[in-house]
Order: C-alpha cells, then structure tokens, then sequence
C-alpha cells in the first residue's frame, strides 16, 4: 500500500510533513506495520508438550537439590 503526498504551491515543508503524517495515521498503515513486527507463531503441540515436560524434570531438579540442601529455601 503506497501513500503519495505531493507539495502543493507555496507551501511549508512543515504543513507538508502534518499532511504527510495526518494521512499515515488516517490509513492505518503504522497499526499494520506495528501488528506484523511482533507477530509470534503459535507453538505447536508437540512443542508444548516438550515444553511442560521440561518444566516438570526441571522441578523435580530443583527439590530433589533443596532435599539434599544444595540449595537454600527462600
């Protein structure tokens, strides 16, 4: 989507620029632009099994090293 703004006659680079700005926030194309830069796939459910399954060997570590008093309780 291309946004073309020309300079009309005798007119200041600053009302060209809140022109330019007035139509850029009108058409959306920042929301877009800010919507597809922190786009994050969906994990799949193979990955979140993984995951939880980690968490929980992980958990396990740790209480298993607090038993054994490696590990200070807080």
């Amino acid at each position: 989507m291309t946004l073309e703004v020309k300079k009309e006659e005798r007119e200041t680079a600053q009302s060209l620029i809140r022109r330019f700005t007035k139509r850029v926030q009108k058409s959306g194309i920042l929301l877009k632009a800010r919507e597809s830069r922190f786009y994050q796939r969906s994990k799949s459910r193979q990955m979140k099994k993984k995951e939880a399954l980690r968490r929980e060997r992980l958990k396990q570590e740790y209480k298993k090293l607090e038993k054994l008093g490696k590990i200070e309780k807080y």
